[in-house]
């Protein structure tokens, strides 16, 4: 079994002559979206996900601003950006770069259980999409970015 691991997890490097190994990686730990309005998005993810202020900090150039949320633990964590360079464009999953950020949920009882907090919340939503293999539902935050919650099997 442990060979088997290891072959798997060995891959050619782009111009080398050997192989090497692919260190394992453990898991993701945050996403980080720009957004156009922190003082809007701070509350919305905050309310919607539930997360918690963890952090608040100014970009190493000062050209920018952070807010991280998460879980206390900082096992999961959101960072929400402002850039002075922004041009306060709403997010389009059809330029280059992010396409939609997925948060896994333990079952289908948990997503339909989001499913019915976004009802509460008012904000719309796809229905729960039942793929068989996974069950996902979809929604955007206030600059369009896409989310969504998922379960496996």
């Amino acid at each position: 079994m442990m060979l088997r691991r290891r072959a798997a997890r060995e891959a050619t490097v782009p111009g080398a002559d050997e192989r090497s190994v692919v260190p394992e990686i453990a898991g993701i730990h945050h996403v980080s979206v720009t957004v156009t309005d922190i003082e809007r998005s701070v509350p919305w993810y905050t309310e919607v996900l539930g997360l918690t202020k963890l952090m608040d900090e100014t970009h190493p150039d000062g050209k920018g601003h952070a807010v991280i949320l998460g879980k206390p633990d900082f096992s999961m964590c959101v960072g929400l950006h402002t850039h002075q360079a922004n041009q306060r464009e709403r997010f389009s999953e059809t330029r280059t770069g992010l396409d939609h950020v997925s948060f896994m949920v333990a079952n289908r009882a948990e997503l339909d259980a989001w499913d019915a907090r976004l009802t509460e919340l008012d904000l719309e939503h796809s229905p729960v999409n039942d793929q068989g293999a996974y069950a996902v539902l979809v929604f955007r935050d206030p600059d369009n970015i896409q989310l969504e919650f998922i379960s496996m099997g």
